[in-house]
C-alpha cells in the first residue's frame, strides 16, 4: 500500500505522521515546493506543528501528479476552496480517496465528498471527521474520530488503515452527515469565539452550542442527513472541541472579532486557513435554499458578509422571540 497525503498544513501532516509512525510508507505533497524541502531537512514543520519530529522515512513531493500516480490511498487535507481545482488530477484515480477537509462549496451547496463524486468518478470515497485538534493527534493524545463512506466496506478500510491505541476510529455510512457536522461546527464555534471576546461565560456557550448543534441538525437532516449522526463525534463531539479548545483556528478567529478586529485583518494575519468563514457563507446560502431558521449561522453570515456589528448581531440573537425548545 502508498498513501499520498495531498496539504502539508497542519492536520495533513499529523496524519503522514501518524501513518509513518505506525510503518505506512507515506508520501506527503504541498504546495509550497521550498517548504516542503525545509520540512525534510529539518525534519519539522516548523510553521503548523513547531516541535513535533517527523519520521525519516517520511517521503516529500512537491509535484501533485508525480505525489498521486502510484498510490492506493490519498488523503485530501486541503482547503475547501481549492478542493475542486485541485482534485482533478484524480479523475483517473480507482483507489480510496479520504478527505478531512470541512467545508461546503457555495456554487454547488455540496461537500467535498460531492465534489469527488464529480472529481474523481473512479474513486472509492471516504471522510474522516470528528474533535481532533491536529497538534494534539502528532503528539500522540487520545483522539476518537469517525470514517465515514456509503459503502460499509470503504468506512472499515480507512478505519482499519488508521485505527491506533490513542486514535480510535468509529464507522459510519452517513457520508453526508459526518461532513455536515465537520462543516457547520466551524461556524458555530465563530460564534463561540466572538462569546470570548465579548467577555461571555460558560452559561453563554453552553446556550450557543446547544442550540448551535440544532441548527446543524436541522440544516443537515434537510439535506438528507441522518438526525443522529449530529449526536456523535463529528457533530456534536467536534463542536464542543472547536468551541472550547485555544488551538481551535475558528473559535480564535471569533474571538479577535469580538474583540473588535477586522476581519481582513484577522485572515491577513493568520498562517492558517479558518474554514468557517466561507463555510459561514455557504451555509447561509444553503439554510436560505432549503427554508431551515438558522439565526446562529445567520448572524455570523452577517458579521462576516455584511459588516454587521458584533454586538448588534449578538443583540439580535438575544432579543429574538421566545419559543419552545425544538
Amino acid at each position: 500500500m502508498k498513501i499520498t497525503v495531498v496539504g502539508a498544513g497542519a492536520w495533513g501532516t499529523a496524519l503522514a505522521l501518524l501513518l509513518q509512525r505506525h510503518g505506512q510508507p507515506v508520501t506527503l505533497w504541498g504546495h509550497d515546493a521550498p517548504r516542503l524541502e525545509e520540512m525534510r531537512r529539518r525534519g519539522e514543520n516548523q510553521q503548523y506543528l513547531p516541535g513535533i519530529p517527523l519520521p525519516r522515512e517520511l517521503q516529500f513531493e512537491p509535484d501533485l501528479t508525480t505525489a498521486v500516480r502510484h498510490a492506493t490511498t490519498v488523503i485530501l487535507a486541503i482547503p475547501s476552496t481549492a478542493f475542486r481545482p485541485l482534485t482533478q488530477a484524480l479523475q483517473h484515480f480507482s483507489g480510496t480517496v479520504v478527505t478531512v477537509t470541512k467545508g461546503i462549496e457555495h456554487q454547488t451547496g455540496l461537500t467535498m465528498g460531492g465534489i469527488l463524486a464529480e472529481t474523481a468518478p473512479q474513486a472509492k470515497i471516504a471522510a474522516l471527521s470528528g474533535p481532533s485538534l491536529a497538534f494534539e493527534v502528532a503528539r500522540g493524545i487520545p483522539t476518537a474520530i469517525v470514517a465515514a463512506s456509503a459503502d460499509p466496506a470503504v468506512a472499515r478500510e480507512v478505519q482499519t488503515l488508521f485505527h491506533r491505541p490513542a486514535f480510535r476510529v468509529y464507522t459510519s455510512m452517513d457520508l453526508l452527515g459526518v461532513e455536515l457536522g465537520g462543516a457547520l461546527k466551524n461556524v458555530i464555534a465563530i460564534a463561540a469565539g466572538v462569546g470570548d471576546g465579548l467577555g461571555f461565560g460558560d452559561n453563554s456557550k453552553a446556550a450557543l452550542i446547544t442550540r448551535g448543534i440544532t441548527e446543524m441538525q436541522h440544516l443537515g437532516v434537510a439535506q438528507g442527513a441522518r438526525t443522529e449522526t449530529f449526536a456523535g463525534l463529528s457533530g456534536i463531539g467536534d463542536l464542543m472541541a472547536t468551541c472550547f479548545s485555544r488551538l481551535s483556528r475558528n473559535r480564535g478567529f471569533g474571538e479577535r472579532l469580538g474583540r473588535g478586529e477586522l476581519a481582513d485583518a484577522i485572515l491577513a494575519s493568520t498562517r492558517s486557513v479558518v474554514e468557517g468563514v466561507p463555510t459561514a457563507r455557504s451555509a447561509f446560502a444553503l439554510a436560505r435554499k432549503l427554508q431551515v431558521s438558522t439565526p446562529i449561522i445567520d448572524e455570523v453570515y452577517a458579521m462576516l458578509y455584511e459588516a454587521k456589528n458584533v454586538r448588534s448581531a449578538v443583540q439580535a440573537l438575544t432579543a429574538r422571540e421566545s419559543r419552545a425548545e425544538a
